[in-house]
């Protein structure tokens, strides 16, 4: 692994300009470029895109401002050599920019094929004045190589990432119920304690509770108003949120609450208030989306208010997780506390991160998700500050495959939040098992997001069973070997494994996607065991196993060499097996 960037000191008598500054840059010879980059949109994040690169200039760039990377990722993976991918086989370098900001990663080969990769912050309106002495520091690029091929490249990455990089280190974050698709803005206490009641039944560790419970002068009964008067709702919850946070802890579980701390609506008592705290051009209208505008984090006052609502929210009660959400990104930038407004882009991400550096100061220990509609943030400069991310508003089991198999290939599983929703799913409409939705979601951090009250008693028995398996193999998504077994995009499949650092346990999940053929036949090859040892393979969640191998031992060179034919056959099958060395 190598962590680079450019730090930039002006040692003349004047003040200068930059312009143009980037954080690394590298320069590879080879006879081809096969690039894997990511793409989306809100609800359909980190979708993989691949081609061989040519003579001239390929760019990924976003100039959103904030939320970031619904449409790109500033990731990507570069097989060096080939024109096929290879999990297992061949160089290959994947990189990724720690940034928040607008972002530009450039790659050119030249007449003589020689590939010239520069990354760093976007150049357009960030013209950065650098007085006598003053240094710019630009932000971090990571680096890997891998010779065993893209598999080994997420992995570097991975234990980079736990080991170094993201606030929580890796660790292992509960089980929860959120509110949010459950509820909406329509709820009271009784709802809440409900759902609480509910979560414990099921045996989830942590309720959340999502947007809607604030707001006096103009309630937050719908996303209209509200945002920024971060006081509670009475008519909603009179007995106050330390009362649900304690209702939730007498019950065993922890409490999370929503904010939106860098937003405002219009018709808020903030925005009454100080109107000059907005994003804003001058002379222009100011541009909403869903209702809202945004917060200037480059103003030290707007900084310092928006520590004031993570501050405030703390004290309501015995809180113990914080969903930070973002949803929507900058339009009509402008800053009235800066001069130069060429500055606003990369002052604003600096003021976010001042923001953070101060929360983490004094809340070490809270659990912090960063939401931002999704995945519009999912970058190493925000995971330096949160314990996760939410993957995506999409939780529907067959589109999370792909939104999973994406972030995954840079970012590790234990920063993803992956839940159970209900079916219809309220984004796709598509109506998937209960199975295959928590096997899906077993794969990162498992969560569910909806109402109790409207799922089947069979439902609710195979939600505990699901939830106290996970709870048995969590440790090896969270802390193990990532191994992809079977690319989604090429096979009617999607397969991965997770195996632990001493490799004594892995965990399996096995997914059809398509309708298979009758007489076509799964064979799955597993990979990253010990050859040598004995596992007790047993597929969990079943009474009647896909696999005439479950409860038996096997070598792990057998698991490797000729594998598992699971009987997958219908779309929406799926399995997911425990190993344990004996």
């Amino acid at each position: 692994m190598i962590v680079a960037n450019t730090e930039i000191t002006n040692g003349g008598k004047k003040a200068i300009v930059l312009n143009k500054f980037a954080s690394s840059a590298i320069n590879l010879k080879a006879d081809k470029f096969l690039l894997s980059h990511f793409y989306g949109s809100w609800a359909r994040e980190m979708q993989l895109d691949r081609e061989l690169l040519t003579h001239g200039t390929k760019v990924i760039e976003n100039t959103k401002g904030a939320r970031t990377t619904h449409t790109e990722n500033p990731s990507f993976l570069l097989s060096l050599n080939t024109e096929s991918f290879s999990e297992t086989e061949g160089e290959v370098i994947a990189g990724a920019l720690a940034w928040s900001g607008n972002y530009r990663l450039g790659f050119e080969m030249d007449e003589t094929n020689q590939m010239s990769i520069i990354a760093g912050i976007h150049p357009d309106a960030s013209a950065w004045e650098l007085g006598k002495g003053e240094t710019f520091i630009t932000p971090e690029m990571v680096w890997t190589l891998s010779l065993k091929g893209a598999g080994q490249a997420s992995r570097n990455l991975h234990n980079w990432a736990r080991d170094q990089h993201i606030w929580s280190k890796g660790a292992i974050c509960p089980t929860l119920l959120n509110s949010w698709e459950g509820a909406y803005f329509t709820f009271n206490t009784k709802t809440l304690t409900d759902m609480i009641d509910d979560a414990k039944d099921m045996g989830l560790e942590m309720f959340v509770l999502d947007d809607g419970w604030f707001g006096q002068k103009y309630p937050r009964d719908n996303d209209k108003q509200g945002l920024g008067d971060w006081v509670l709702n009475e008519s909603k919850i009179p007995e106050g949120i330390s009362y649900l946070a304690d209702y939730a802890h007498n019950a065993g579980l922890k409490f999370g609450i929503w904010i939106e701390p860098e937003m405002v609506n219009p018709r808020s008592v903030l925005a009454e208030k100080h109107p000059e705290w907005i994003v804003q051009s001058e002379d222009r209208d100011i541009p909403q989306q869903r209702n809202q505008c945004l917060l200037d984090l480059c103003n030290p006052k707007v900084q310092d208010y928006v520590f004031s609502i993570f501050d405030d929210v703390m004290q309501m009660g015995d809180i113990d997780y914080i969903k930070w959400d973002c949803n929507r990104h900058v339009e009509s930038f402008g800053s009235t506390s800066l001069k130069d407004q060429s500055r606003f882009y990369i002052a604003y991400t600096q003021g976010l991160y001042s923001v953070l550096e101060r929360v983490r100061a004094k809340y070490p220990d809270t659990i912090v998700q960063c939401c931002a509609s999704g995945g519009g943030r999912v970058e190493y400069g925000e995971l330096k500050y949160y314990n996760e991310v939410w993957t995506s508003d999409n939780t529907e089991g067959l589109c999370r495959v792909f939104i999973q198999y994406g972030t995954n290939m840079i970012y590790p599983a234990c920063v993803t939040g992956s839940h159970v929703s209900a079916v219809p799913n309220h984004q796709s409409g598509n109506v998937t098992p209960i199975k295959f939705r928590f096997d899906i979601a077993g794969a990162g951090r498992l969560g569910m997001e909806l109402q109790p009250k409207n799922m089947t008693e069979e439902e609710k028995t195979f939600a505990r069973r699901a939830i106290e398996s996970y709870k048995g193999y969590r440790d090896i998504v969270f802390g193990g070997e990532l191994y992809r077994l079977v690319n989604p995009y090429e096979e009617p499949y999607y397969a991965l494994m997770y195996v632990s650092k001493d490799k004594k346990r892995a965990v399996v999940f096995d997914y059809s996607i398509r309708y298979q053929a009758r007489c076509e036949v799964h064979s799955l090859r597993l990979q990253g065991l010990d050859p040598d040892r004995k596992y007790k393979v047993t597929e969990l969640n079943v009474d009647k196993s896909c696999w005439w191998g479950s409860g038996k031992s096997f070598t792990g060179a057998f698991l490797m060499n000729n594998g598992m034919n699971n009987n997958l056959r219908k779309i929406y099958d799926s399995a997911v097996f425990l190993l344990e060395a004996e």
